[in-house]
C-alpha cells in the first residue's frame, strides 16, 4: 500500500490548481489520479466540434499562468495546448497516475489515514484528499423508450467518436444547451440533416468574439498591460450579479431585450422565433453565447424539434416523435449534460464512524465553503456545492478555493495535528446562509428548471453573489469553525482522550 501526504483526484485545472499551490507550499509528496489515459480534464475530454469557452481566455486562464492566447473566446484546441503549457510547465505528469479510476475512498481512524481504492484492487493511503474531479465529468443520457434499439451511430459530446465521418450523414441531436450551441451551427454545414431536439430553449446573446491582431497579442504579453486587461473584464463580469440577484429590471429590460433582439435580427420566420424564445427570465438557465447558433436553425437541411414535437421513443432506425413521425438516421449525439448536482462525486466516500457522504447529502449536496463537510477529516471539494459561477471564470473560484484549502493543511501541519474537520454548526450556518441568499437570484425565482438545481428543488450549482465576496471568505480562515484532531499514540490503540477534536493549541 502506497503513502502519499495529498493525493488530488482529478488532472483538470482544479487538480493543477491543487499541484501548483501544493509544490509553491514546499509540499511535494502529493499524486494526482487521473481515471482517464490522458490528462487534462474538460478541455483535453470535450474534443467535440466548436468547443469554445464562453469567458474571455485572459480571465479563463490561471493567474499565476499568463499565455499568449490568439483570440477573445479561446476554441478547444487552444485550450488543449494552455492545459497541456500548465502541465508542463510545473512537471505535473510525472506527478500523475493515470488510467486509475478511483472506487471508493474510506477515512480509516485508526490511521488518521484516507485509504483510496483504485480499479483493480490497488489502495493508496494519504493524510489529505482534494478531489478536483468536477462537476462537469460525469455524462448523463437519459433513459429514453427503446434507446438500446438504435443501430445507428451514438456518442455524448463528452466522448465524441473522432473517428466517425458524419459528412453527409442524417444526424440527431439531442439537447440545445451549451455544448449543443457549439457543435450544431459547427457540423449543420457539413452534415445530411441535422435534427435537434431541443427540450427547452435557451436565452442567447450575441458573442463578442474577436481574433487578437500581433500588435494586441504583443502589448497582453506586457505584465501591466495584461492585467489591467484581465481586470477590466473581471470587473465587467463581475457586475452581472447586480441583474442575476438585485435587479429584475436590468434583466428584463437590458439583458432580455438584448436577447429578443438578437433573434429578431438573426431570425425571420415566425414559427421558428417561437420555438427559440424562451418563457422564463433571462440567467434562470446558462445563457448561451452565440452569433451562429441562430442563423444555423435557418438553414434548409436543419430542423428543429421543440417540446411538443419532441422524442416519443428512439427505434432501430432512428427517432420516432410524439407527432408519430419517424425519422430514420445515421447518427445521435447525446448533448443532455452531467450530473453536476447530486452526483457532484462520483463514488462512495466514507468518513467517520462509517458516514457515507452520499447520505449526508441525500437531501442536497451541501459544504462549508462549498469545500469541506462534517465528519470527512482532511477532505477537500474543488468545485463542490455551491461554487459554480454563471458570471465570470470558474477558474477564479477554483482559486479562492486554495486559499482556504492550503490554509487549512497549514493549520494542520502548524499545529502539529493529523486532522482538520469543519464543525457542524459552522457548516449549517454557512449553508443555510447560502440558500437564505439563493432565494434573491433569478435561479431561484425566474420560473425555469435546470441542472442549476438537485432533486430537493435547492440551487446546488451555484454561489449567490459575486465572486470577489466568495474569494473574502475563502481568505479569512476561520480557526473556531473547525476542529482539529491530535495523533494518535502508535503504541496504542485508538486512544479516546488523545483523539478527541479540539480547536486551538494542539501538540504532538
Amino acid at each position: 500500500m502506497t503513502e502519499y501526504g495529498v493525493v488530488i483526484i482529478g488532472s483538470g485545472f482544479g487538480g493543477q490548481c491543487a499541484a501548483i499551490n501544493l509544490k509553491k507550499r514546499g509540499i511535494e509528496d502529493f499524486i494526482m489520479l487521473e481515471r482517464r489515459d490522458f490528462m487534462g480534464g474538460t478541455w483535453c475530454q470535450n474534443s467535440y466540434p466548436g468547443a469554445a469557452v464562453d469567458v474571455q481566455s485572459l480571465l479563463y486562464s490561471i493567474e499565476s499562468e499568463p499565455y499568449d492566447w490568439s483570440q477573445m473566446f479561446a476554441e478547444g484546441a487552444e485550450l488543449q495546448r494552455y492545459t497541456e503549457h500548465v502541465i508542463t510547465k510545473h512537471g505535473l505528469r510525472e506527478k500523475t497516475r493515470t488510467n486509475s479510476n478511483v472506487q471508493r475512498t474510506e477515512w480509516n481512524e485508526s490511521e488518521q489515514r484516507w485509504h483510496v481504492h483504485l480499479q483493480g484492487g490497488d489502495v493508496i493511503k494519504a493524510q489529505f484528499v482534494i478531489n478536483a474531479s468536477g462537476p462537469l465529468s460525469t455524462p448523463v443520457i437519459p433513459n429514453f423508450k427503446g434507446r438500446e434499439s438504435f443501430k445507428g451511430k451514438t456518442f455524448h459530446t463528452n466522448a465524441w467518436d473522432q473517428n466517425y465521418d458524419h459528412k453527409g450523414k442524417r444526424v440527431a441531436i439531442i439537447g440545445s444547451g451549451a455544448s449543443a450551441a457549439q457543435v450544431i451551427p459547427a457540423i449543420a454545414g457539413e452534415v445530411g440533416h441535422l435534427h435537434v431536439f431541443q427540450r427547452s430553449p435557451h436565452w442567447v446573446l450575441p458573442r463578442p468574439d474577436r481574433v487578437f491582431k500581433p500588435w494586441q497579442r504583443a502589448l497582453l504579453k506586457v505584465e501591466p498591460i495584461r492585467k489591467l486587461a484581465r481586470s477590466a473584464i473581471y470587473w465587467g463580469l463581475e457586475s452581472r450579479v447586480i441583474a442575476f440577484k438585485y435587479s429584475d429590471f436590468a434583466l428584463k429590460n437590458v439583458a432580455q431585450r438584448e436577447a429578443l433582439n438578437h433573434i429578431k435580427k438573426q431570425i425571420k420566420d415566425p414559427v421558428l422565433r417561437k420555438k427559440v424564445t424562451p418563457d422564463f427570465t433571462i440567467g434562470c438557465k446558462r445563457i448561451i453565447l452565440s452569433n451562429t447558433l441562430y442563423p444555423a436553425y435557418c438553414r434548409p437541411n436543419v430542423s428543429l424539434h421543440d417540446k411538443a414535437d419532441g422524442i416519443a421513443e428512439i427505434n432501430e432506425t432512428g427517432i420516432k416523435t410524439q407527432s408519430g413521425e419517424q425519422i430514420d438516421l445515421d447518427c445521435i449525439v447525446y448533448s443532455t449534460g452531467y450530473d453536476a448536482t447530486d452526483g457532484v462525486i462520483s463514488y462512495p466516500v466514507i468518513g467517520t464512524g462509517g458516514t457515507k457522504l452520499a447520505d449526508v447529502w441525500d437531501e442536497f449536496p451541501r459544504a462549508y465553503l462549498g469545500t469541506t463537510v462534517p465528519s470527512f477529516p482532511n477532505l477537500f471539494i474543488v468545485t463542490g456545492p455551491n461554487t459554480g459561477i454563471g458570471h465570470t471564470s470558474a477558474i477564479f473560484v477554483i482559486e479562492a478555493q486554495m486559499h482556504y484549502i492550503m490554509r487549512a493543511i497549514s493549520e494542520v501541519k502548524a499545529k502539529k495535528a493529523a486532522a482538520i474537520e469543519v464543525k457542524p454548526q459552522a457548516e449549517e450556518r454557512y449553508t443555510t446562509h447560502i440558500h437564505s441568499e439563493m432565494e434573491k437570484t433569478v435561479w431561484k425565482r425566474g420560473g425555469c428548471t435546470s441542472w442549476y438545481k438537485s432533486k430537493s428543488g435547492h440551487v446546488v450549482a451555484m454561489f449567490p453573489g459575486f465572486s470577489y465576496t466568495y474569494l473574502r471568505m475563502a481568505k479569512n480562515f476561520k480557526s473556531s469553525d473547525h476542529a482539529f484532531q491530535l495523533p494518535l499514540n502508535a503504541n496504542s490503540n485508538a486512544n479516546a482522550a488523545a483523539s478527541k477534536p479540539v480547536t486551538e493549541g494542539v501538540t504532538a
